[in-house]
């Protein structure tokens, strides 16, 4: 399987070093020194493209993409405020679209612990809660992605009180999420920490293969279950 990569950051160049893991190749790399538009002109044969770039490039990107009816994986954050706009696009072109804030198997799985822990929470008034998220200085933008995947699994499970966030940004820290409820006797901790980004970009590359051959708008839900 042929795999187009935008964006060589760390998680490009980590997807690119472990594509050949996962029985695929690489068939063009576009890199934010690309010249802009190249990647509408120089268009490799592909089956899937990965897209680590930029937030701003996301929406460029996507219309390229579509324009050429080839599905995309997009790892990168801080666009969703484009999302519907986006998922009427893909619709249009009749392409499948993989987004997720995070391709951790094991995040996913701690999401849906979460969720179970707010909607037992919920009915505790005197009962709050907190999102506290640690990333490389490197990382532009707070709350993470993920962060906000959480806060949206704890409301949808019927937590509608305050969700304290807060974010760090400071040396090379993968990942680490904190959720906690703090009653008046009591405090609740869950936390899920990344120990290898590593796993991001195998759960990306494991994406684009599910991708393959499918139409529509996706996510991690859609191909683990639950």
């Amino acid at each position: 399987m042929k795999l187009l990569l935008i964006g060589h950051g760390r998680m490009g160049r980590l997807v690119e070093a472990l594509a050949g893991e996962h029985g695929c190749s690489i068939a063009g790399v576009f890199t934010e020194e690309t010249p802009p538009g190249a990647l509408a002109h120089v268009f490799p044969d592909a089956d899937v493209a990965i897209d680590f770039s930029l937030a701003d490039a996301v929406t460029v990107n996507l219309q390229t993409l579509a324009e050429r009816r080839l599905s995309v994986v997009i790892g990168t954050t801080g666009w969703q405020a484009e999302e519907a706009a986006l998922r009427d696009l893909a619709a249009s072109a009749g392409i499948g679209v993989f987004a997720s804030a995070n391709f951790s198997i094991g995040m996913h799985i701690f999401s849906r612990a979460v969720a179970e822990a707010a909607s037992k929470f919920a009915s505790q008034s005197d009962v709050g809660a907190w999102i506290h998220e640690a990333h490389h200085a490197a990382k532009k933008d707070a709350p993470s992605g993920t962060a906000l995947l959480l806060k949206k699994s704890m409301v949808d499970a019927g937590y509608t009180r305050p969700i304290d966030m807060a974010s760090t940004r400071a040396g090379f820290i993968p990942g680490t999420h904190e959720v906690g409820f703090d009653g008046g006797a009591e405090t609740v901790t869950l936390t899920h920490r990344v120990r290898d980004r590593a796993v991001f970009a195998h759960g990306a590359i494991e994406a684009a293969k599910w991708l393959k051959g499918r139409r529509g708008w996706f996510g991690m839900r859609d191909m683990i279950g639950g």
